[in-house]
């Protein structure tokens, strides 16, 4: 059926319709009758999967790696309790890029506790849609921006009844075979949205996706055309397109010189020369030598001697190893990477290692995740019943790579609680441990004794330490 027939069958599946199909795509399509015109599409869309992420090893490995660790991050709906806190809870994300020093990270946990209400609800879909899991979906919307600069999320949504525009499902589309319909005399720097709609194209086939039923996210895109190329983002892989097509060549090649043994050159006597008829023979020869398995297939004699000129580069001289590395550092940088996670000979220690993991990170995963949450509180959450107020959250805080500072946080936690500064479900909290909800492990003690601050205060410290009600009411819980 194809990718537009199971998308069109899944939809009508959901909707209770049947889905018709558009034929003859050249002979249908009139530009002028689709608003104001297409605008012009990246050639090198294509390319980029094609030759880039189905080809280039380099290209699949670097985002792979990142697409599979963007999946493992979680996610969860938080339901808001303070506008002012959440603000300036992402001022501190924003401006630290979730890189933070231990103080900043216990600012974080006070704005956070302060801006969000204890529990937590699941996202209002089991499924984003019948293909897909949550995990899956993060992990393909991370392939497709890193891959195009582009990520475009379909929403069927109820026509009628109680849930009507509500979505149904979340689909994300191929991004390479997207093309932007932008509204007829529309202006590029007007207050007006200048996308008409959204056509997905594959072979003589194309379904249009109205623009309010599609959330597209981008990366900004600095080529900007009065007929719209800007609405398009910028592919990570377009500058890298030559490095690309230099790392195919040399596994070309490669491949080419050891099914060849690196022979290439001419076969010539030495002290008297060949005629053309015996240079065919010699040569007729070669390849039947070369075709036969048998062990002495490869030995022939000659009764004149002969000489070899070489008219290639042998590996050694081409070098093609260091262009590859190269290319690959280059690959990286530009997608945002450490090629020190790439298997790289020369990737540094250890410490190097978890140093280069968490920064990928801070400075990889956690902007792309951002772009993704903000899309979907804005365009998609809104939408459904009872999620008012609610906000769609992701926590980079449960990965392995951020848990380097645990134990400098657990000390200065445990002094923190021993001095009244935090309390005991606090500490928890912090160190990633479940609240005990105990109202006695929510107040602020110290050392001396195990009894609350107001106690402490009240008491005579050189003994009085009164009747300890915290203990007994620890042991009661």
């Amino acid at each position: 059926m194809g990718l537009i027939g199971n998308l069109r069958q899944s939809i009508a599946n959901m909707f209770g319709y049947s889905p018709t199909m558009y034929n003859n795509f050249n002979d249908a399509f009139a530009w002028a009758t689709h608003g104001g015109g297409y605008t012009p599409y990246d050639a090198n869309a294509t390319t980029y999967l094609e030759e880039g992420y189905n080809t280039n090893a380099m290209v699949f490995s670097v985002i792979d790696a990142m697409a599979r660790k963007s999946s493992t991050v979680p996610m969860y709906v938080r339901k808001v309790r303070d506008e002012e806190a959440l603000s300036n809870l992402n001022k501190l994300r924003k401006a630290t890029g979730y890189d933070m020093q231990l103080s900043q990270r216990l600012k974080h946990m006070a704005l956070e506790n302060k801006a969000f209400a204890d529990q937590t609800m699941p996202l209002p879909l089991d499924k984003p849609n019948p293909y897909q899991t949550w995990t899956e979906l993060q992990m393909l919307y991370k392939t497709f921006l890193k891959m195009t600069g582009n990520a475009y999320f379909y929403m069927p949504c109820a026509e009628n009844g109680m849930n009507k525009g509500e979505p149904k499902a979340l689909y994300l589309l191929p991004s390479h075979m997207i093309q932007i319909v932008v509204k007829e005399g529309v202006s590029m720097i007007g207050y007006e949205n200048p996308v008409e709609e959204y056509i997905l194209t594959s072979g003589n086939q194309y379904v249009k996706f109205k623009s309010e039923d599609v959330i597209h996210i981008k990366y900004g895109n600095p080529n900007y055309s009065d007929d719209g190329e800007h609405l398009y983002g910028f592919s990570p892989l377009r500058p890298l397109l030559k490095n690309i097509q230099s790392s195919n060549d040399a596994m070309e090649l490669n491949a080419k010189t050891l099914k060849s043994g690196g022979a290439f050159g001419f076969i010539h006597g030495k002290n008297v020369p060949i005629t053309e008829d015996q240079a065919k023979q010699l040569k007729q020869r070669l390849v039947e030598m070369n075709d036969d398995p048998g062990d002495l297939a490869r030995i022939a004699g000659s009764s004149a001697e002969m000489g070899f000129t070489r008219i290639s580069l042998t590996a050694d001289e081409l070098k093609p190893f260091d262009y590859l590395k190269f290319d690959m550092k280059q690959i990286c940088n530009a997608l945002g990477w450490s090629d020190n996670l790439m298997n790289n000979d020369d990737g540094g220690k250890h410490d190097k290692q978890k140093e280069e993991r968490k920064r990928v990170i801070t400075d990889n995963i956690v902007p792309d995740l951002k772009l993704l949450i903000d899309a979907l509180n804005s365009d998609f959450l809104p939408r459904f019943k009872g999620y008012d107020g609610q906000c769609l959250e992701f926590d980079i805080m449960e990965l392995p790579e951020m848990q380097d500072d645990a134990k400098e946080l657990s000390e200065i936690m445990f002094e923190g609680v021993r001095m009244a500064v935090f309390n005991r479900d606090e500490a928890r909290k912090a160190l990633n441990f479940p609240e005990t909800n105990v109202p006695s492990m929510q107040r602020h003690t110290l050392s001396s004794d195990v009894i609350s601050l107001e106690e402490a205060i009240d008491n005579d410290f050189n003994g009085n330490q009164g009747s300890n009600g915290f203990e007994q009411e620890v042991r009661e819980n």
